[in-house]
């Protein structure tokens, strides 16, 4: 039934009310890694006043809320359901089985809400809002009769609702409604258990078939499809902790597995995978010293944030809640706290009185207080923090947020939702008598704030404390000078360079460039009036509107100063040239040298004249060696042999080193191209050349040569620096043409280039990878990028070298992207969520990208790497990161298949098949127990040593499983035995089959669990369960001495019972019969007295084996008697 329509408001605490005038002192300013606040904007005590649960006979109990509602239950049983939307009361629903409990709204369907009673009743009520019809109740469950329910949980996909109680159960019911098929209203679904854990149930999560179950000593997953169970993590816990799953399904996460979070003593929190593999743990101990920042509301005077820091703080995480975007909120009676997990951070926390629950949907918190209060909190960022006071007019709180978040409101990023004058508004609201520190420190900031526009910014570094701006109503943003300051005389100063600048322009001659003008800072000085007639505007650049006179004229000027000193340095290249063509031993006896004397201009006029053309010669030259390479290897006679592939190639790189390669291989590269070049002093310099010496070709070809060796001997001594990046390379990277080429021209030339370097023409000369390495950053910028990163991967994996040179070409490449400046902020979350929007991926950007990522952030960045998969391979993660940090990558690109398909993924990654042992001796080495407590002086296992957790267990059991040949397990095998990793050598034994080491291996480990489960090495006849006997006689006393001392690890106490021939003569008995096992017994002459326990177990069997045999006896003679009577 509808309510009355109260509606909760609080407009003169909030809004068109203001603060007592007081004297406020300075404000303190928050560090700059906080950017948001909690703020409390809406009043809802009238709300409660008007339920009457403000009194101190009706409480409010328990809370929940989703997009549309807010529900609250009451200790008389009544469930009010109020519309956020104007907080208007809608519903009330009553239940006589006592007080409200525990409440939850359904997600994705807001015509469904679970409620459970005191009394252990647990309703789910239909509301149909859409039928208009009245509210009922669509399924009912007393499973937890006489237990107090603590958790609530929705399954939204299946509209069923998991139920938590103290005593430890788990159930579930479902809704039967109309909504879930035809029929389905008419349809009791009857409640069932789904396990009962060891303690009380402190929360409960759902995500995609997975059931999280927080209890006081551990936490639980279960798979609700395939019923199965598992621990997250080893150690337990002794109190309330509580846990959540963390979705992965927005932004750049989409696709990724989801993760989960547990609550651990101290602080600290376990992140865990969709499977309950603990990834890593987050202590948050010493991070929490940090001060606390104010609530920002209306109810108190304003709280200053205080800059002491606080001591670290131990706390119990009672409850975690996936809260915002990708943040974890969990609170105390005193505190609220907001975690980052992704980068371990604490977003914030803040001191909130008397707590007792919080019901949280997306960016909203509502708090219920032990005297039965409610408060409305919101996250929030600074800016748009001061944009909802300042429509509420609420202006001394909203000068307090901007004094101390100055770091946050300052930015240009501020103005779209701060206008410059907003704050102009809000510092005229606060008056000089009544908040005077506030003013003042508010007027300090607006000199400092950064527009909208980011040209601006610039320009606000020199004049922004002295001037303040206003934003006109046409979107000019204006300077408001300040009488008397100093930047009237710097903007005289502007306006007269600007005049004299236009006044040089005119004046201005290409054959020569005159000194700036030094100007009289005195000439700049204007009366008042004058002042105020010319002070400097900003103009955004708005399409309607053309620029300014004086923002074109230093474009204009700008770019023909660029034109000049380009032409410049062509000049003093031309002029250097042209010394050495006119050398006299160059020249014929017939012609007369050329006077060193000569002007300047005439060199110029015939240095550029005989530029011109040569730049096209080339061209051609270039464009017909291309062609006639392309048309050779057309021919199957030259592609198909590799010697004469290799001369055509070179051939043309002769002719592609004269024209665009390196200056120092250019000035010695043959000078066959230039023969038929126009200009009568070049013929004449070949000609020359060509007589004196025998021709150019030969002479010319030495001189390459000898300038190649030396940039090889420069190569071979760069290395890497200590920190990783690369040292000072002899050969620069070039990632842009020297020359304009046309784009058909461009094509042909990548397509030979790269074929060049994939067709392996540096293997005949004495160091292969230096000749690559010289010649990808000489030529880079014709390379097919992806073709050469898989030529990197696949001939040079073992030559860093040329990775490094690959990698430093694409970070020159990739410089000028936006997501460049979003990596160099430091917030890993943000830089991926760029990466993602940049889809669909391109291979080599995305990987100098990564690199990046990786040098900014090591670990954390790389175990985000598989979502990248298969665009970056795990090949190409190798090359770049450490092998501890690729191997945290592997296990993550791995454990993100399903579990079906893990193993055939595994084996698409192992190219080539030597890839196996390495990653095995990764994983054996990385994140393992100390080899002293696995194995023995001697070389045996130590006793129970299997049962040490191993950091990279899961890919450990995979890659002993993949196929391979004899040669390969044997040296898997061997190096399992060498690091002590038994269950990996025992399985690759039983391949082997050699069962006689591994059934020695397992006595020696004394743990008889290893012989009986379904992965255990069962002995398969007599004689090994002979041997098995003597044996572990043998190592009972050995490994009596090693249990005194222990094994230190997590997974010692779940290990099985000793392997002795009392336990194995009760399993031989098991498998073929206590007469038998007997018989065995006294073969090996083993003189063994059966337990009592023992006894009982053969005697049971003997009578089970007698009766076996009767009936199977009794079974024959009845179908032998139906058979000769049917015979009959």
């Amino acid at each position: 039934m509808e309510g009355s329509g109260v509606t909760a408001g609080c407009g003169p605490a909030v809004g068109r009310g203001r603060l007592s005038p007081v004297s406020m002192p300075q404000v303190p300013v928050v560090p700059e890694n906080h950017s948001h606040v909690l703020a409390e904007f809406d009043c809802l005590d009238p709300l409660l006043s008007a339920l009457r649960l403000d009194s101190g006979r009706l409480k409010c109990t328990c809370l929940g809320v989703s997009r549309k509602w807010l529900a609250l239950g009451t200790s008389a049983g009544g469930l009010h359901l109020i519309q956020k939307e104007g907080w208007k009361q809608r519903l009330i629903l009553t239940h006589k089985e006592g007080s409200i409990a525990q409440v939850a709204c359904c997600p994705h369907d807001e015509d469904f809400i679970a409620v459970a009673t005191s009394q252990g009743l647990v309703v789910v009520w239909e509301l149909q809002l859409e039928r208009r019809g009245r509210p009922e109740r669509v399924s009912v469950s007393w499973e937890h009769r006489g237990q107090a329910v603590t958790a609530l949980c929705w399954d939204a996909s299946a509209l069923r609702v998991f139920v938590g109680d103290a005593g430890g159960k788990v159930s579930f019911l479902r809704a039967g409604s109309s909504k879930m098929g035809k029929g389905s209203g008419f349809v009791i679904f009857p409640v069932q258990t789904v396990t009962t854990v060891d303690s009380r149930v402190v929360q409960l999560g759902y995500q995609d078939g997975r059931l999280l179950v927080s209890s006081l000593s551990r936490c639980y997953l279960c798979d609700t499809e395939r019923e199965k169970f598992w621990r997250v993590g080893n150690k337990e816990r002794d109190g309330e902790y509580g846990a959540c799953f963390f979705p992965q399904n927005k932004g750049l996460l989409v696709g990724q597995p989801h993760l989960l979070y547990c609550a651990r003593p101290g602080s600290r929190i376990w992140e865990a995978s969709f499977n309950g593999e603990v990834l890593s743990t987050h202590q948050f101990k010493q991070p929490l010293a940090c001060p606390p920042l104010p609530l920002i509301t209306y109810r108190d005077e304003p709280q200053h944030y205080n800059p002491v820091p606080k001591s670290p703080q131990s706390i119990a995480f009672s409850k975690l809640l996936y809260f915002g975007d990708q943040n974890l909120l969990t609170w105390t009676d005193s505190a609220i706290y907001i975690f980052t997990p992704q980068n371990g951070q604490v977003l914030l926390w803040t001191e909130v009185k008397d707590l007792v629950d919080i019901a949280v949907y997306r960016n909203e918190l509502f708090c219920l207080h032990g005297s039965g209060r409610l408060s409305h909190l919101s996250l929030l960022s600074a800016e748009r923090c001061v944009e909802r006071l300042l429509r509420r007019e609420a202006w001394p709180l909203a000068a307090m947020v901007c004094c101390m978040f100055q770091h946050a409101i300052t930015t240009s990023r501020a103005r779209k939702a701060i206008p410059m004058d907003r704050l102009e508004h809000l510092r005229s609201q606060l008056s000089s008598s009544t908040h005077p520190e506030l003013s003042g420190q508010l007027e300090e900031i607006i000199t400092k704030l950064e527009p909208l526009d980011s040209a601006s910014s610039s320009r606000r570094s020199s004049i922004s404390s002295h001037e303040s701006f206003n934003v006109l109503d046409c979107g000019i943003y204006r300077v408001i000078s300040r009488r008397g300051s100093q930047s009237d005389e710097e903007t005289s100063s502007i306006i007269n360079h600007s005049m004299s600048e236009e006044e040089r322009l005119k004046e201005f001659s290409f054959a020569q460039e005159e000194d700036p003008v030094d100007h009289d800072p005195q000439s700049g000085e204007r009366t008042e009036a004058e002042r105020s007639e010319q002070g400097m505007q900003f103009h955004l650049p708005l399409s309607f509107r053309p620029k300014p006179p004086r923002i074109a004229l230093q474009a204009v000027r700008d770019s023909v100063s660029s034109f000049v000193k380009k032409t410049t340095e062509k000049i003093n290249t031309l002029q250097m040239n042209s010394e050495l063509w006119q050398r006299p031993e160059f020249r014929d006896s017939g012609h007369s040298e050329i006077s060193a004397s000569a002007s300047y201009s005439e060199e110029m006029d015939n240095e550029v004249y005989n530029e011109m053309p040569s730049t096209e010669a080339d061209l051609q030259t270039l464009r017909a060696a291309t062609e006639r390479a392309t048309s050779q290897i057309q021919d199957p006679s030259v592609l198909l042999d590799p010697g004469r592939l290799g001369e055509t190639l070179q051939e043309w790189l002769t002719v592609l080193q004269g024209i665009l390669g390196p200056e120092e291989l250019r000035s010695t590269a043959p000078g066959d191209s230039s023969v038929n070049e126009p200009g009568e002093e070049r013929s004449d310099y070949l000609n020359s050349r060509s007589e004196q010496q025998g021709g150019p070709s030969d002479s010319i070809t030495e001189e390459k040569k000898e300038e190649f060796g030396e940039l090889v001997e420069k190569e071979d001594k760069w290395e890497m620096k200590p920190d990783g990046s690369n040292g000072s390379h002899p050969v620069p990277v070039r990632v842009e043409s020297p020359e304009a080429l046309p784009s058909d021209l461009l094509e042909g030339l990548t397509q030979l280039a790269t074929l060049y370097t994939e067709m392996s023409c540096f293997r005949k000369q004495e160091n292969e990878a230096v000749s690559c390495t010289i010649f990808l950053r000489s030529y880079f910028f014709l390379l097919d990028q992806e073709r050469v990163r898989r030529m990197c991967l696949m001939c040079y994996r073992d030559q860093p070298e040329v990775q490094r040179s690959f990698i430093e070409a694409m970070l020159d490449l990739t410089q000028s992207s936006k997501v460049v400046e979003v990596i160099q902020r430091g917030d890993l979350l943000r830089s991926l969520r760029s990466l993602r929007e940049l889809q669909p991926w391109s291979a080599p950007p995305l990987l100098a990208h990564l690199h990046r990522l990786y040098q900014k952030h090591g670990e954390a960045a790389v175990r985000s790497f598989p979502q990248f998969y298969p665009t970056i391979s795990a090949a190409d993660v190798m090359t770049m990161a450490q092998q501890d940090h690729f191997l945290a990558y592997l296990d993550n690109l791995v454990q993100s298949q399903t579990e079906e398909h893990r193993l055939s993924f595994l084996q698409c990654l192992l190219e080539p098949e030597s890839l196996r042992q390495d990653w095995l001796e990764l994983a054996l080495t990385h994140d393992a127990p100390q080899r002293c407590d696995t194995i023995s002086p001697d070389g045996h296992p130590r006793w129970h040593s299997h049962c040490f957790s191993w950091g990279y267990g899961r890919l450990l059991s995979l890659l002993i499983r993949l196929p391979a040949d004899l040669s390969s397990k044997q040296k898997m095998a061997e190096c399992c035995r060498s690091h002590g990793y038994w269950t990996g050598y025992i399985f690759l034994c039983c391949e082997l089959q050699c069962r006689e080491e591994a059934l020695t291996t397992v006595c020696q480990l004394d743990d008889i669990s290893l012989l009986e489960e379904a992965d255990g090495v069962v002995p398969q006849t007599l004689e090994e369960w002979k041997l098995l006997i003597r044996f572990s006689q043998r190592c009972s006393s050995a490994g009596d001495s090693q249990q005194g001392a222990g094994v230190n690890g997590s997974g010692s106490a779940d290990c099985g019972g000793k392997i002795d021939p009392e336990n194995l003569t009760l399993m031989l008995a098991r498998a073929a019969g206590p007469e038998r096992a007997m018989a065995v017994l006294e073969e090996c002459q083993v003189q063994l007295v059966l337990s009592p326990h023992s006894k009982l177990v053969c005697e049971l069997l003997r009578v089970t084996e007698t009766r076996q045999r009767a009936m199977i006896q009794t079974m024959l003679e009845r179908c032998d008697r139906f058979l000769w009577s049917q015979h009959a």
